[in-house]
């Protein structure tokens, strides 16, 4: 076992630990949650490698690195997901690659994704991001559409041919109410989820929760965890 090959399946046990225990603690089955290794900044040789440990699900933030690597590993079974800010100039690379959108945040992003799509032949899963931190009809400061326009959004992304919709994701606010309160971030996003799911029984996933803050979002509820750091170590600095 290579060195690197090593590293990353002993990072991947730990986090694979604080995810049981966590579900443990919760009253939940292990295989309720399912754990995104967020491969940003990271080579396609470490794709590889995760995909040797068992990884099936891996998500990018940034199409001009997610584009080559997703070429790089197309033999691989993977799930690729989309977890960036996302420009309507980017979607028709990024739908060429990626199964899941997790940040669809505004009308014009729906039209350009279903647009997309259709011209690939591919049904493309979506996740509204929702901004705990942004005020009714405004964006947050890391992407996301307000609580109250989920509800339109779902609807928009309903009726568009090529898209899915599957459910919601965060990010943990860094200012506003929730600043600092992660797990009563993520048990408001359960709340959204629960109306969401009234009208709309399918879309059931909920990503929230990353390296830091996993157990508060396993413990609230969510089926996805998006980790990084842990499994992959400190980013290195760009730039």
């Amino acid at each position: 076992m290579t060195d690197r090959k090593a590293q990353l399946a002993a990072n991947l046990a730990q986090v694979e630990e604080r995810i049981a225990s966590s579900c443990a603690a919760a009253g939940r089955k292990r295989e309720e949650v399912t754990l995104i290794v967020v491969t940003k900044t990271y080579p396609a040789s470490d794709v590889r490698i995760l995909h040797e440990l068992g990884v099936r699900h891996v998500a990018e933030n940034r199409d001009q690195d997610a584009a080559p690597k997703a070429t790089a590993c197309a033999d691989l079974s993977l799930t690729w997901h989309f977890v960036g800010q996302l420009q309507t100039n980017k979607v028709r690379s990024v739908t060429s690659y990626a199964d899941v959108v997790q940040s669809v945040d505004r009308a014009k992003l729906v039209t350009a994704l279903s647009a997309a799509a259709v011209r690939g032949e591919r049904e493309l899963g979506c996740l509204i991001q929702v901004a705990l931190d942004a005020e009714s009809g405004e964006r947050g400061e890391r992407g996301g559409v307000a609580p109250d326009g989920v509800e339109e959004l779902a609807a928009a992304i309903d009726a568009a041919p090529g898209l899915r919709l599957d459910g919601l994701m965060t990010v943990a606010p860094l200012a506003g109410e929730y600043a600092g309160r992660q797990r009563a971030a993520f048990d408001r996003l359960m709340e959204i989820s629960s109306r969401l799911r009234a009208g709309h029984p399918a879309a059931n996933m909920v990503s929230a929760g990353m390296s830091g803050d996993l157990e508060g979002a396993v413990a609230a509820g969510a089926t996805h965890v998006r980790v990084g750091t842990a499994v992959l170590g400190v980013r290195p600095r760009l730039g």
